[in-house]
């Protein structure tokens, strides 16, 4: 004996109902968001959410214990996934301008195919009708890309005399202001488009050397 006491491990049943559970939250996490995007936060009911993920609204309340809840779960998902993209990205080897360049290639993709970035962008519009703290709206992307600005500087890469600080809200404006523009006029058919004339001039004017080819 080593004097060090072992911790136990959850048995094999415990540990399915487990990620039973979490499959499920997420299952009912995605059918709000489609939802919430869909009717806004107004239009949608508890009983919509158990309805379209097929289970009874008891239920829907074991995971999340008021639409209230529901909805700023949504909101958290929204952004809270980004800083784990960026990560991912910065360790396939690219560099910090180009991080920023694909991170946001995704979020223009995500906000035309992901019903929780769907959800998410509709229930800030929102954040009057809902009796809850909601996250305050983009201040969490705006501190991951002033992080990767700042890495941009100190790598040479961003242009001379522009702050991260600036260059991360500059962007964050564009991009948000972007498409939210393209889902009221287009439902977002048109946000690739925007989105490659945007991009083309964001980061003409932000790339301290020549634009790169990598994304």
């Amino acid at each position: 004996m080593n004097g060090k006491q072992s911790t136990p491990t959850p048995p094999a049943g415990q540990e399915l109902k487990q990620e039973r559970a979490i499959q499920t939250r997420a299952q009912v996490l995605t059918a709000a968001a489609e939802l919430l995007s869909a009717k806004g936060y107004r239009n949608t009911s508890m009983q919509d959410v158990a309805d379209r993920v097929g289970m009874t609204k008891g239920a829907v309340y074991f995971h999340f214990r008021s639409k209230e809840t529901l909805a700023v779960a949504v909101v958290q998902h929204h952004y809270g996934q980004w800083p784990n993209v960026a990560e991912h990205i910065r360790a396939s080897g690219l560099g910090p301008m180009d991080t920023i360049e694909e991170l946001l290639n995704r979020a223009t993709t995500a906000f035309q195919k992901d019903p929780v970035m769907q959800a998410g962008a509709r229930l800030q519009l929102e954040r009057p009708l809902i009796d809850a703290e909601v996250p305050q709206p983009y201040v969490d992307w705006t501190t991951l890309l002033t992080r990767l600005f700042a890495e941009a500087e100190a790598a040479g890469e961003l242009r001379a005399g522009v702050t991260p600080e600036a260059a991360a809200r500059t962007v964050i404006a564009a991009v948000f202001g972007m498409q939210h523009i393209s889902d009221t006029l287009t439902h977002r058919a048109d946000l690739d488009a925007r989105w490659g004339e945007t991009r083309e001039i964001l980061f003409h004017s932000l790339r301290g050397g020549q634009p790169s080819d990598h994304v």
